[in-house]
């Protein structure tokens, strides 16, 4: 089944909206909208992990070093290194 990947998650004011598409053993697939202004504080993680921007503009802060992505854009996320995630405009994600 073809999914229309923009559809699957809708902005909410002042939220950050996530859904679980897959969460496996091996890993987990998570679709995340962001409204302006709102972010993830930074953190780390035992495990990479894989961001693709599906549409906005996101902001991804590893090890200090700021990152500007856009539409059709992807970073990866190194296991242990602390990282955030900003939305200067608001921006849909999937996180894998």
């Amino acid at each position: 089944m073809a999914l229309k990947t923009k559809e699957l998650v809708n902005y909410q004011t002042n939220s950050i909206v996530s859904s679980v598409l897959l969460d496996e053993d091996s890993g987990s697939l998570t679709i995340f909208a962001f409204d302006q202004g709102q972010k993830l504080s930074e953190h780390t993680a035992p495990y990479d992990a894989f961001i693709h921007v599906i549409e906005g503009q996101a902001e991804i802060t590893i090890q200090g070093e700021r990152n500007v992505l856009g539409e059709g854009d992807s970073i990866i996320l190194p296991a242990n290194k602390p990282h955030a995630v900003n939305a200067p405009k608001r921006f849909k994600m999937l996180l894998l």
